[in-house]
């Protein structure tokens, strides 16, 4: 039987209930940035954090320390107080013995690079540089600056593993990770950009929240795409049009969190909020 929408949001706001807390912070990479207290600062450390998210929690956290350290306490006035030369020098020493997964030291000091040059350019960061253009649209925006760090990083399979490009199907997880956090107000995300249109935020697409949307739901692709992903969130907005990404934080942490077993399990699954309206395991 099809799940109402108001069963649907009820649902939902009791996972909100159950997953935001600072606890939960404790195995999400926004976990660093928010140790920040300068706003350029949280945005870098962003940008570096949301595009080294993937794989195990735990160790990851780990990468992403290890992959700021060399920038001090405060990582945007040291980028920026060097000349580009000075900076690539610096980070390539520091980072020589670093690597996470696809990504290698020279992979993270380009990507510091590039944020300082789209820096430098913009005056303040990198907002301006993923805002639409005349009749742009928020996705070609992100394409544009895509295809622009495309050119100008090196072609290293860690780089071009942070360049999916939203207009050639990609779900762009990171980068949707990314925008959520500098746009959305709400708990837990930073709220640093005021221009970007909230509204055309889309959900950054993992392994759990595809799972978890199938299963109550929220979308019947089986390919976690862009389109999933565009499905996820115009599911989302009929049940809160405002701000529809207030429930990703709690739908990816019901597997992060090893909460969801992905098969309907009871008594196991019964304390779960999404357990009535949940179809894993059903005929």
């Amino acid at each position: 039987m099809k799940t109402s929408l108001a069963a649907l949001k009820a649902r939902l706001d009791g996972l909100c209930d159950r997953y935001d807390h600072a606890g939960a912070l404790d195995l999400d990479p926004l976990s660093v940035p928010l140790t920040y207290p300068d706003p350029l600062d949280r945005e870098l450390t962003a940008f570096v954090a949301a595009h080294l998210a993937y794989g195990r929690v735990e160790p990851m956290i780990r990468a992403v320390k290890a992959a700021l350290l060399p920038l001090g306490p405060r990582p945007a006035a040291w980028l920026r107080e060097r000349s580009p030369a000075e900076a690539r020098k610096a980070l390539l020493r520091a980072l020589a013995d670093w690597a996470w997964r696809f990504h290698t030291g020279p992979d993270l000091a380009a990507w510091l690079l590039a944020w300082k040059r789209l820096d430098q350019e913009s005056g303040r960061g990198l907002e301006s540089h993923l805002l639409p253009q005349g009749d742009e649209s928020p996705d070609a925006a992100l394409s544009r600056l895509v295809q622009r760090l495309r050119r100008e990083l090196p072609p290293s399979y860690g780089t071009r593993f942070s360049l999916p490009d939203p207009l050639e199907g990609a779900a762009c997880k990171r980068w949707r990770m990314f925008l959520r956090w500098m746009v959305r107000t709400g708990w837990p995300d930073l709220g640093l950009w005021e221009r970007y249109p909230a509204g055309a935020l889309i959900i950054p697409l993992d392994t759990h929240v595809a799972r978890v949307s199938r299963f109550i739901g929220l979308s019947r692709r089986a390919t976690p795409d862009g389109k999933m992903a565009l499905e996820i969130t115009e599911a989302l907005r009929r049940l809160d049009a405002a701000d529809p990404l207030r429930y990703d934080f709690a739908l990816s942490h019901l597997g992060i969190l090893g909460d969801c077993p992905g098969v309907r399990r009871l008594p196991g699954c019964s304390p779960c909020p999404l357990v009535s309206i949940c179809r894993a395991g059903k005929r």
